[in-house]
């Protein structure tokens, strides 16, 4: 019990000395951008236009702390060049404590770190100052869905012009509608609601694994019969009837992020991960996924639902501890990356087949979040 707590003690300690010196490291950052003239320091962040330019090639991340997750999650945010396009246009806060607080902004300096430097990698570490204010903390493992999520949240909630955050939404946001309908009668509810991903489960109802990503897609947007003890109370009928539950897809974003569920409840509450094989493709048509029971959208809208693999965020190891990488094609070079924290390299399409799973390797690297992006039209 006394080394347990001694063991805590002196993570606290060290925990608390990192933070001192990532403020330290942040005020020196911050600093040097407060000394240079306010009108060539707003020019010079105007024409930061996106790491995927990559006119100095492909620039890695430090890991300053189990920041893996956090790492593959910037380069991802990072090589979009409509996300870096929305973030270029931020207002910049006018205070220092203002700026070190402000995530949209300490994420265009990293931005502008990466793009304008000559190293092979660079340190986050005012971003992730700027986390821990927000209490997003160094040395925790972090589910990158999680994770991703919070930081959208961070960014659209500080961003201060209404046709930015407007925009930030329509990039990455999914509409769908959900019905329910009584079986016994023809009451019926309808709800309009969004979503950041779309959380595809990797097993059926009967916990068989499902083969393909598109089998997953239509999994997840099948009709589900709610009887039993998952009855709902019908106002028509006057009591628990069956009810038929659905959800149709209204709008899908520029940017498509798909949460594959590889960590999974058993039934005695034991979370473990799913590494078996789940081929996923490089072009994606959901009108030649869904049926027109799972659409709600008209004929515009679905006319722009092809899209192309972006990046794949992968994770090895297992639900007690693991590392992160992300696959990403670049937008204008049209080859694919791996970002591996400080180490980017070139790899091809086989490598990042290589990600689809194996039943037999439980630690080895599994596709964790697909990001997928719309095709130009023709």
């Amino acid at each position: 019990m006394g080394q347990r707590s001694g063991r805590q003690e002196i993570s606290k300690r060290l925990e608390l000395a990192l933070n001192e010196t990532m403020k330290a490291e942040a005020d020196v950052q911050n600093s040097k951008e407060e000394a240079e003239e306010p009108e060539g320091k707003n020019q010079r962040i105007t024409l930061v236009f996106g790491v995927a330019d990559l006119k100095n090639g492909a620039v890695g991340l430090y890991n300053v702390g189990q920041t893996c997750c956090l790492n593959s999650l910037l380069q991802v945010f990072l090589m979009n060049i409509h996300f870096t396009g929305i973030l270029r246009r931020i207002t910049v806060p006018p205070l220092a404590v203002e700026k070190r607080r402000n995530v949209p902004y300490q994420m265009l300096l990293l931005l502008e770190k990466m793009q304008c430097g000559k190293q092979k990698a660079v340190s986050p570490i005012a971003f992730t100052y700027c986390l821990s204010v927000h209490g997003v903390k160094l040395f925790v493992q972090y589910d990158a869905a999680q994770l991703f999520l919070t930081l959208w949240n961070l960014i659209k909630k500080q961003m201060k012009k209404l046709d930015l955050v407007e925009e930030l939404s329509y990039l990455y946001t999914i509409g769908v509608q959900e019905h329910l309908a009584c079986q016994k009668c023809s009451f019926e509810t309808k709800r309009n609601s969004s979503m950041l991903t779309l959380p595809l489960p990797l097993l059926d109802s009967n916990s068989h694994m499902l083969k393909t990503l598109e089998d997953c897609l239509q999994y997840f947007f099948r009709p589900e019969e709610l009887t039993d003890e998952n009855m709902c109370f019908c106002g028509q009928c006057g009591r628990k009837t069956p009810f038929l539950q659905s959800m149709k897809l209204v709008h899908l974003p520029q940017t498509l992020t798909i949460h594959l569920k590889r960590f999974c409840f058993e039934k005695s509450a034991y979370i473990h991960k799913l590494s078996h094989y789940l081929p996923f493709p490089q072009d994606l048509d959901f009108n030649a996924i869904l049926t027109e029971n799972q659409c709600g959208a008209d004929g515009n809208e679905k006319a722009g639902w092809q899209y192309e693999l972006f990046a794949v965020v992968a994770h090895s190891g297992s639900t007690s501890f693991g590392h992160y990488c992300a696959y990403i094609r670049s937008l204008t070079e049209c080859k694919w990356y791996c970002f591996n924290d400080s180490e980017v390299c070139q790899v091809s399409w086989d490598d990042v087949k290589c990600t689809y799973g194996h039943s037999s390797l439980h630690w080895g690297e599994t596709a964790y979040l697909l990001i997928y992006m719309k095709k130009r039209p023709q």
